[in-house]
């Protein structure tokens, strides 16, 4: 082989090497740029939360809310609910050897306003009071309205006031429909709506303050005015004189 031909081969042997080389070179630049691997994140357990206990609701727990406040004024009635009032003692009275327990009771409400500390300072808070009557029948279907500014006090029909009695249905029973004809406890309840009072008469507004149920005895027969009129009868002939004579009581003090 002549010198010529040597160096040829061996140049193109040498530039072979090189790009042999060059390529390796790449290969190691692109695996230095290749990103870093992610980091796996560690998965925290959650800690469970803490169950939460309810107490169980009572049989007859809004019983002093169902029954109407009569006479309580509309813009109170908020603040009247807005306190859990204990009425334990009356949901007692029906338990089994409670003085209701067994009997037809009627309930309406009421409030008192009294002036008790509050949070540091005497405030007038308006508390709830239930009224219940033991009657085999409705006590009464009509309502009083009465204050200092009227002369007389005005007896209407409930319905006038859109009042009536309703069957309560203890919680563990609503959702039958039948219970409401066996129902033994009574409210009073009321239809009117608070969003018409702004369109209503302030005289009309101003007696659901005064109102309160008007209680007869019915068992009773109502007693008769006693008359002053006195018959008086002469005897003569041929037929006896009769007169009426009408006299006025004369107080003696």
């Amino acid at each position: 082989m002549r010198k010529g031909a040597k160096r040829k081969v061996a140049s193109q042997k040498q530039a072979e090497k090189e790009a042999k080389a060059s390529s390796s070179s790449q290969e190691n630049q692109k695996e230095n740029h290749k990103p870093a691997p992610k980091a796996k994140r560690v998965k925290t357990s959650k800690p469970e939360p803490e169950p939460e206990y309810f107490e169980d609701k009572r049989n007859l727990e809004d019983l002093w809310k169902a029954a109407f406040p009569v006479g309580t004024e509309w813009d109170q009635l908020d603040s009247v609910y807005q306190v859990s009032w204990n009425f334990s003692n009356l949901e007692d009275a029906f338990e089994e050897g409670g003085k209701l327990y067994g009997k037809k009771v009627y309930l309406f409400g009421c409030t008192e306003p009294q002036l008790v500390p509050y949070k540091g300072e005497n405030k007038v808070i308006c508390i709830p009071v239930v009224v219940a009557v033991v009657s085999p029948f409705p006590p009464s279907d009509k309502i009083g309205i009465n204050s200092v500014q009227r002369e007389a006090e005005e007896i209407v029909p409930m319905k006038q006031m859109k009042m009536d009695w309703v069957p309560y249905i203890p919680l563990e029973n609503r959702d039958s429909q039948v219970d409401r004809l066996k129902s033994q406890i009574f409210i009073l309840g009321c239809t009117q709506r608070r969003a018409a009072l702004k369109q209503m008469k302030i005289d009309r507004l101003k007696k659901y303050e005064y109102c309160l149920p008007y209680f007869y005895q019915p068992l009773k027969e109502d007693e008769l005015e006693q008359s002053t009129e006195v018959q008086i009868i002469f005897p003569a002939e041929p037929k006896p004189v009769m007169f009426s004579y009408i006299f006025e009581k004369i107080d003696d003090h």
